[in-house]
């Protein structure tokens, strides 16, 4: 038989799946494993909105809609991004996709031809890369890991080349939950718009932040907004993970383009999941508060206990549901006789000998650290660090 695509062959599983996929294997083998891999709010949808959804079957919205989403939707999502994020799009310049993912791999698709550049921050959320190099770009890394895993604007300008097309920002960020200043975001606009370049903004933390301001880059002048994609959903805010519905915000010619490559692809969102998301925007957010206000306790419960151990340390994130861990200290490190290289070995350690499992950094394109979400009970954040501090403490 004839060879399957090199450009999909070439494509890894996601490394955070993977290892949630081996927790998963060992919590089913009988062992009790503390899973800090997953990014994935541990709360029920809101009752609210599932009842709504269960009243919208009843009523009979399951036939397919238009491509680009549902209109009461559209013209929810644009007031939410008037109100929120001071943006001002036409409910036709938005475009409803399953879950913020498909609306970041649409806009590749639209977007990039063979050849052209896309500028990722690093430590980067995992899909990105994929994403850019399916529809046929190159993605190109700007280290942020010196600087407190904010975008050195120096940096960003020095890896700009004639083939350069985008930057991604997002913010707060996965995986280290860092959010970028208004002065930064002023700079990288000015960079994007002297060096005729798009910004895809992956907004999808948005609700969830304890430091700071949230700002979207697109409202801060008309000029780079025209430049911009704004991607955002329900998944993380509303504990909708597996209903799949996210949206994007852009100039007519992006959405129109997306629109087309989404009628030939999925063809709509989930009729039941737009109605679901409806009712979650036009509803009340004080369930959405209750999340937020449990994400930062369990954060400062986080920090606290990593403070108290030796050879590790995280910056302080100031958004969504992640730290990064800084296991430098533990390389060269052993542990019955076997000598610790990166941060996949600590992971790998973390999981055989804990039962904690974690993201090593190389699935986020720097291996001396690992992701943990703390998307989980503080009873388990209690055992799964205290495991991991009794481990720490036999290495040698």
């Amino acid at each position: 038989m004839k060879p399957l695509s090199n450009k999909h062959l070439s494509i890894e599983e996601s490394k955070t799946l993977a290892i949630n996929a081996k927790a998963n294997a060992l919590k089913e083998s009988g062992v009790k494993v503390i899973n800090f891999s997953s990014g994935e709010p541990d709360f029920k949808t809101p009752a609210f909105i599932r009842e709504a959804a269960k009243g919208f079957i009843d009523q009979g919205h399951i036939r397919y809609t238009p491509s680009a989403g549902i209109v009461p939707l559209k013209k929810a999502i644009a007031t939410k991004l008037k109100q929120d994020n001071n943006l001002s799009y036409d409910p036709a310049n938005i475009v409803v996709s399953a879950g913020a993912k498909h609306s970041l791999y649409n806009t590749f698709q639209v977007l990039l031809n063979p050849g052209d550049e896309v500028i990722i921050p690093t430590p980067y959320w995992t899909s990105y890369p994929a994403m850019v190099e399916l529809a046929g770009g190159t993605p190109v890394l700007l280290d942020t890991t010196d600087s407190a895993f904010q975008i050195s604007t120096k940096k960003l300008e020095s890896l700009i080349t004639p083939k350069t097309k985008a930057i991604i920002l997002n913010s707060p960020n996965n995986p280290t939950g860092t959010v970028y200043i208004q002065e930064t975001l002023e700079k990288i606009a000015e960079i994007a718009i002297n060096n005729d370049l798009y910004v895809i903004s992956d907004e999808i933390y948005e609700k969830l932040l304890y430091e700071g301001t949230h700002v979207s880059i697109a409202a801060l002048n008309e000029v780079i907004k025209k430049r911009t994609i704004t991607i955002n959903g329900l998944s993380k805010s509303h504990a909708m993970t597996g209903w799949r519905v996210g949206y994007l915000a852009a100039e007519t010619d992006m959405v129109k383009a997306i629109t087309n490559l989404q009628s030939h692809s999925t063809s709509n969102a989930s009729t039941i999941t737009q109605y679901a998301a409806l009712a979650a925007l036009e509803g009340d957010e004080s369930e959405v508060a209750h999340m937020k206000r449990a994400f930062e306790a369990r954060r400062r419960m986080v920090l606290a206990k990593i403070e108290r151990m030796p050879h590790i340390s995280v910056n302080a994130p100031s958004g969504a549901f992640y730290v990064m861990i800084d296991v430098r200290g533990l390389f060269g490190k052993k542990f019955e006789e076997k000598t610790i290289k990166n941060a996949t070995d600590v992971a790998a350690l973390f999981l055989e000998k804990a039962h904690v499992a974690m993201v090593p950094g190389i699935a986020f394109g720097c291996d001396d650290y690992l992701r943990m979400s703390y998307a989980t009970s503080e009873a388990d954040i209690k055992e799964g660090l205290n495991r991991i501090e009794r481990l720490i403490r036999t290495l040698n």
